[in-house]
């Protein structure tokens, strides 16, 4: 237990860094990263759902998933970085906070579809994913025009983001069940597949996608 929590922790020093670079450097370096994380993610999809009735709606899933992470990063101009960074950070902070709550204070499960998740971890997720985005927020003038205030409307976006990435961690973790497996892969240490890792941000991209498409996120 003690070894696989430290392989986990190793694994996100370095993903996180690596992935962010990306993020922020945008442009064809980013594009070449999203391509790489399809093809292993619909790999692993391939793998576990293969013979399934979900395996094709499962691609078709991906595919709008991804094309989803496209468009915010790439299609609304100087808004795009900051936009991107604020999905992605309550998305990490949302499973790094229910990880931590979920250990640290147990309790009640959340759901039998997947047991290790609680009510407690829940929480931790909103919490960490508020006070992350707090934190981005009062240095985003590194990287847009004007600083950005944490207003209710913020808020709620954090609330509904972190929700889907949570409801996206278990809907995977149904599709594990059914599969009789249990990660993904094996290409993180610690971790598991990369499904294993972007299971919430699959989910909750496509559906910021909506709320931009919608205008309630600009």
């Amino acid at each position: 237990m003690k070894k696989e929590f430290e392989k986990r922790i190793l694994s996100s020093l370095i993903l996180i860094p690596l992935s962010f670079f990306f993020i922020i450097k945008g442009s064809f370096l980013f594009n070449f990263f999203l391509l790489i994380c399809f093809l292993v993610a619909s790999y692993e999809w391939f793998m576990m759902s293969k013979k399934k009735y979900y395996h094709i709606p499962g691609h078709i899933f991906l595919i709008f998933s991804f094309y989803s992470t496209f468009f915010l990063r790439n299609n609304l101009e100087e808004k795009s970085l900051i936009i991107f960074m604020l999905i992605i950070i309550v998305c990490i902070s949302t499973d790094i906070g229910g990880y931590i709550f979920g250990n640290v204070f147990k309790g009640p499960k959340l759901t039998k579809i997947s047991p290790k998740k609680t009510y407690s971890g829940m929480i931790g997720g909103y919490l960490l994913a508020i006070i992350n985005v707090n934190i981005f927020f009062n240095y985003s003038h590194f990287f847009y025009n004007d600083l950005i205030k944490f207003t209710h409307e913020v808020l709620l976006i954090v609330l509904l983001i972190s929700s889907t990435s949570q409801m996206g961690d278990i809907v995977i973790s149904y599709f594990k069940r059914l599969s009789k497996i249990k990660d993904t892969g094996k290409i993180i240490p610690g971790h598991g597949g990369l499904l294993d890792r972007i299971d919430g941000m699959i989910f909750a991209l496509p559906f910021s996608y909506l709320l931009f498409i919608l205008n309630f996120l600009k």
